[in-house]
């Protein structure tokens, strides 16, 4: 089993070869969730996730092997962070990779691994899949396997950043940790327990995708078909991760991908920073779980960055739907001329400001004399909204919001 010994090792191997990333308290988060919260930015690593500590860790130890190894090269499995870090470290360290990703790895994680010039295979609906095809090709080509999770060196370098983090706050009382695979977290837990023994972990996966407490509970694993936490979508955790978490996590919690969805706003609008799904499942965790971490004080682990514009614009339009801030709202007003000029009047006079505009005669159940117009409307927010309904009902306009 990975020991803090270990740990230690691989930080001094791994010095000066990755990012020390920030690790910084938020006290908007910490009014938000009632928690004393610090980020560790692993997003911020050269390939934007914490995965660079332990692919090159376990690359270091190729230095061990014969000329032969080294020039064949190596291959790895993975939904796209993985990939990025084997690929850049190996092409540092002049060794040759070969990554095999699902099909459906989000696009941005599929380019940055072919900058590296590796060779990329998409093969398989998910990362189970996209291990068979691995397996099959190690063999075959007689190239290393660099597993994502289930490896000691693996373990060991993602424990670095547990030792980062409570050098600059030792008096962290909790780490709030992404499971997937488990290698990060049999990494953290085993680094920050060797060092402050009283301090918790506590994992984070997804609700679709709940392996690793399935597996810790003894019951059959059953799990999802996506998530937008991709990188923690993982159906058959580590043997050798799962026995770290077995003896050293405290707790596993469950998210769902609306609390996900959220969270990733949330770190946007609040620090900045764009996060991917498994990143922000850590802070999704805070926000539904409230009572779990209250007055404690929270590492989270920002585990990566790597998202795609197209889900992340989704993620800005549906938050600013839930919050209020952009709305659909119908009204019916009189089939003359002028009257949706009024109307729109009106909407301007509440300092709402309309982004789409739909007049509908024929496709309405309203009396013939009424037409029906739908607007999007940018409100600052719920009270915002009231107060353009509750003004177009004093002009004598009947409104509702579809949506409600």
């Amino acid at each position: 089993m990975v020991t803090l010994e270990d740990i230690r090792r691989a930080a001094a191997a791994l010095e000066g070869q990755v990012v020390v990333t920030p690790c910084a308290p938020s006290q908007t988060l910490s009014e938000i969730t009632g928690a004393q919260v610090v980020l560790k930015f692993e997003n911020l690593q050269f390939t934007a996730s914490f995965k660079e500590r332990g692919a090159l860790n376990r690359l270091n130890s190729l230095s061990r092997l014969s000329p032969a190894q080294r020039q064949r090269g190596v291959i790895a499995m993975s939904a796209g962070n993985h990939a990025q870090a084997v690929a850049y470290h190996a092409q540092r360290l002049g060794i040759p990779a070969v990554i095999v990703m699902p099909r459906f790895t989000p696009h941005v994680k599929v380019e940055r691994t072919r900058h590296f010039n590796a060779e990329v295979i998409l093969q398989g609906e998910n990362f189970d899949e996209a291990s068979q095809c691995a397996r099959q090709l190690a063999g075959e080509r007689e190239l290393l396997l660099v597993h994502p999770y289930d490896d000691e060196e693996v373990m060991a370098g993602q424990g670095t950043l547990a030792l980062e983090m409570l050098a600059v706050h030792p008096d962290l009382e909790v780490l709030v940790v992404p499971v997937g695979g488990g290698g990060l977290i049999a990494g953290v837990a085993t680094a920050a327990k060797g060092v402050k023994p009283s301090i918790e972990v506590v994992g984070v996966q997804a609700s679709r995708f709940p392996a690793m407490l399935q597996m810790l509970q003894g019951r059959p694993v059953e799990c999802g078909q996506y998530s937008l936490a991709e990188g923690i979508a993982v159906k058959h955790p580590g043997r050798l991760t799962l026995e770290v978490a077995r003896q050293r996590v405290d707790e596993i919690l469950l998210v769902d991908e609306e609390d996900i969805e959220r969270a990733v706003l949330l770190l946007l609008e609040v620090e900045k920073t764009v996060v991917e799904g498994a990143g922000a499942a850590g802070l999704a965790a805070l926000v539904r779980h409230p009572a779990r971490f209250s007055d404690k004080k929270v590492g989270l682990v920002l585990s990566g960055g790597n998202i795609d514009l197209l889900p992340l614009s989704s993620i800005i339009q549906r938050g600013l739907v839930r919050t209020g801030r952009l709305v659909r709202l119908r009204a019916e007003v009189r089939d003359v001329p002028g009257a949706l000029a009024q109307l729109t009047q009106l909407l301007a006079g509440a300092d709402a400001n309309i982004v789409e505009v739909n007049h509908r005669r024929a496709f309405t159940s309203l009396p013939l004399q009424s037409a029906e117009v739908e607007f999007v409307l940018q409100t600052r927010g719920q009270d915002h909204l009231e107060h353009i309904v509750e003004e177009l009902g004093r002009a004598g306009h009947r409104v509702w919001l579809p949506d409600k």
